[in-house]
């Protein structure tokens, strides 16, 4: 699997303080069946990390798996936050995609009402980007007008939802959220979001076979995140794939 949203790197953020964390986190990814990590580091205020100590950073925990025989591959990427876009050059945004690509991990604000969000989306996009955002069930504004989240989508952004939304690690109205959002078709990608091995460790398959979505978990954990890394075309998602699997549940949806 392929885990596009994951904070690997040591000492860069609030992600593992050492690269022992990190290495602890690598073989956490490596036994759950992960076997492509994306280093996604916050750029935000607190944290203005930039391209160039990302790379490194990425250049030698890659060293220190070969070292130690992880079989783990790490790229290079972003968790941009959108408060963030107006302070960063094109240049450097342009070097912070997801494994070096056009692809930018977006991620929202955890406030109650996002008024600029879909016009600063929007602007990425114009200027030649491609958009994932992250986690929109953990952003507030959007759980309470999702309309934001359809109008996204159907301009090509991705929505990324966090493993742990799914089963409950973040409260019971995210998990609905997250739930119905997969109803609704969307969720086009699935990460860990990892920052230890142990509070926060990756995983994907085992929620998303807690979820009921195990038929679209090659869909959302590979062909969606390769075609990320590869530049492609994202692939339709399965057709299908849900049927009834909703059947007996009570349906929390979406409000129009």
């Amino acid at each position: 699997m392929i885990d596009l949203h994951c904070h690997v790197l040591p000492g860069i953020d609030d992600g593992p303080e050492t690269i022992e964390g990190s290495l602890a986190l690598a073989r956490a990814a490596v036994a759950a069946g992960i076997g492509t990590l994306v280093a996604t580091p916050h750029v935000n205020s607190r944290t203005p990390n930039d391209a160039a100590t990302i790379a490194r950073l990425v250049g030698e925990l890659n060293a220190r798996l070969a070292e130690e025989r992880v079989a783990l591959d790490v790229l290079t990427g972003a968790e941009i936050a959108i408060s963030q876009l107006a302070q960063i050059e094109p240049e450097e945004l342009d070097r912070l995609g997801l494994g070096g690509g056009r692809w930018l991990l977006v991620e929202p604000p955890f406030t109650p009402v996002a008024v600029a969000l879909e016009g600063l989306v929007l602007g990425l996009l114009r200027d030649g980007h491609r958009v994932v955002l992250a986690h929109p069930e953990r952003c507030p504004a959007l759980r309470r007008d999702p309309r934001a989240i359809r109008s996204l989508a159907a301009d090509g952004v991705l929505m990324s939802i966090t493993a742990g939304s799914l089963v409950g690690r973040f409260g019971g109205e995210v998990r609905r959220f997250a739930l119905e959002l997969a109803r609704e078709e969307l969720v086009h990608n699935v990460t860990s979001d990892a920052h230890d091995s142990v509070d926060r460790p990756p995983g994907l398959a085992e929620e998303l076979d807690q979820a009921g979505l195990a038929p679209l978990a090659e869909w959302l954990t590979q062909a969606v995140p390769a075609a990320i890394l590869g530049g492609e075309e994202i692939p339709p998602r399965p057709a299908g794939a849900l049927a009834g699997a909703s059947r007996g549940r009570r349906i929390w949806r979406l409000r129009r």
